[in-house]
C-alpha cells in the first residue's frame, strides 16, 4: 500500500493555537454599542449607529482583519512561517497588522507611496512594515507578487471579505444588531445602511436579512469616483472610474469580487462635501468625532428618514459608526485641507440642519 502524508503535527498544533488566540480576542471584545441618534420622538421614527470603533484596532475593519485570519488558518493557507501581505493603506491594515503580531507573524501592507505618514505610523504602531508603490494602480499586483516571492499569503479582502465571515450568525454584525434592536419600539429596521469598500459589509448583512426572512432592506451609500453607483446604474458590473475614492474605507475604482448587488436593495450616491458636512454636523450633535464614511452612512440615512416621514411611515434606520474622527484631525476636519481640496461644506451643512429640525430633505 502506498501512502504520502502530509500532515505536520507541530504545525497543525500551532495552528491550533493561533485560531484559539484569534477566537479569544473575539472573546474578550464582546460587542460593540447600538448608539442612538438623537431625532424627535414624535417624527415616529429612530436612528441608530453600530459604534465599530470601539473594537481594539478602532474601526470596523477589526471584524474583517480576524475573519480574513481565520479562514486563512483554516484552510491551511498560513502558518508558523508566514508573511502576511495585504493591498490597503488604511483601517484595514492597522487591524491585519495588530492580527499578525498576535500571532507572531511578519505583516506587509501594500500602499500608494503618496499615503499619509499618519497612516504608515498607525500600521507600524502594530508592527506593520509598509511597501510603497509608486503607481496606486499597481498596489494588488505588488502585493500578489510580494506574498509569491516570501512564500507568503496574501489576504486579498476584496475578494474573500464575503466569504470569510459566517453570513448565518455566528455573532456577525447582522446578528449582533438584530439581538441589540430587539427590545426597541421598532425591533426590525425599516433599513440597514452601509458603505461598500470591499462589500463584504453589505453581503453579510443583505444575506443575513433573507436567511432570518426580515423584510429590512439594505441601502449602499457610494461615495464620488466610485464604481460600485455607475455600475449599479448600468448594470455592468465591468465599470471602472480609475479613479480613488477621497472617503477613507469606502469606495472602490473598480466593481470588487466581494459586492453583492443582488442582496442591496437601493444605492444612494453621497457627494463628498456631503459625507463631510453629515460627518462634522454629527460630531456636534454625538459630543464626539467620528470618519468620514459614518458621514456617508448618515447622509443616506437621513435621506431615507425624510422619505419615511414625508410618506407618514414609522420604524427604525440602523447604520455604522466605522471609526472614529481621530484619524482625520489633519484632512477632514482641517479647513485648510478642504480649501486645498476645494470643498465647500457650507450647502451641505445646511441641508443637514434643515434635516435636523423638521426632517424636510433637499439636495
Amino acid at each position: 500500500m502506498k501512502q504520502l502524508d502530509r500532515c505536520n503535527d507541530a504545525e497543525r498544533a500551532w495552528v491550533t493555537e493561533a485560531i484559539a488566540l484569534v477566537e479569544a480576542d473575539a472573546n474578550r471584545s464582546a460587542d460593540t454599542h447600538l448608539l442612538p441618534f438623537p431625532l424627535p420622538r414624535e417624527w415616529g421614527i429612530d436612528l441608530y449607529l453600530k459604534d465599530e470603533s470601539v473594537h481594539p484596532t478602532g474601526s470596523l475593519k477589526h471584524r474583517l482583519a480576524r475573519s480574513l485570519f481565520l479562514y486563512g488558518l483554516c484552510n491551511g493557507w498560513i502558518g508558523p512561517q508566514t508573511t502576511i501581505v495585504e493591498a490597503s493603506s488604511g483601517s484595514t491594515a492597522v487591524s491585519e497588522a495588530y492580527f499578525a503580531r498576535m500571532l507572531g507573524l511578519p505583516f506587509i501592507a501594500v500602499m500608494p507611496a503618496a499615503t499619509s505618514p499618519e497612516k504608515i505610523a498607525l500600521i507600524e504602531f502594530q508592527g506593520g512594515r509598509c511597501h510603497l508603490v509608486n503607481d496606486p494602480a499597481a498596489v494588488v499586483v505588488e502585493a500578489r507578487w510580494l506574498a509569491e516571492d516570501r512564500n507568503g499569503h496574501y489576504l486579498d479582502q476584496f475578494t474573500y471579505a464575503e466569504r470569510a465571515t459566517d453570513w448565518r450568525g455566528n455573532n456577525n454584525i447582522a446578528e449582533s444588531i438584530y439581538a441589540q434592536m430587539s427590545l426597541e419600539r421598532h425591533p426590525i429596521p425599516s433599513w440597514i445602511v452601509v458603505g461598500a469598500g470591499t462589500g463584504g459589509t453589505s453581503a453579510t448583512i443583505g444575506r443575513y436579512t433573507r436567511y432570518r426572512r426580515l423584510p429590512t432592506k439594505i441601502c449602499v451609500v457610494d461615495p464620488e469616483n466610485s464604481a460600485y453607483y455607475p455600475a449599479w446604474l448600468a448594470a455592468d458590473w465591468s465599470v471602472s472610474t480609475g479613479r480613488g475614492s477621497r472617503i477613507e474605507g469606502i469606495g472602490r475604482p473598480t466593481v470588487e469580487a466581494s459586492f453583492q448587488p443582488a442582496v442591496v436593495d437601493r444605492m444612494v450616491q453621497v457627494p463628498d462635501e456631503a459625507s463631510l458636512a453629515a460627518m462634522r454636523a454629527a460630531t456636534a450633535v454625538l459630543g464626539r468625532r467620528v470618519g468620514g464614511s459614518t458621514g456617508t452612512n448618515l447622509w443616506g440615512a437621513f435621506g431615507l428618514i425624510a422619505q419615511m416621514r414625508a410618506a407618514g411611515q414609522a420604524g427604525s434606520v440602523v447604520t455604522l459608526l466605522c471609526d472614529g474622527g481621530e484619524r482625520y484631525v489633519d484632512t477632514y476636519y482641517s479647513d485648510d485641507w478642504l480649501a486645498a481640496q476645494g470643498l465647500e461644506l457650507s450647502p451641505y451643512l445646511a441641508t443637514v440642519e434643515r434635516f435636523l429640525a423638521s426632517a424636510e430633505w433637499s439636495e
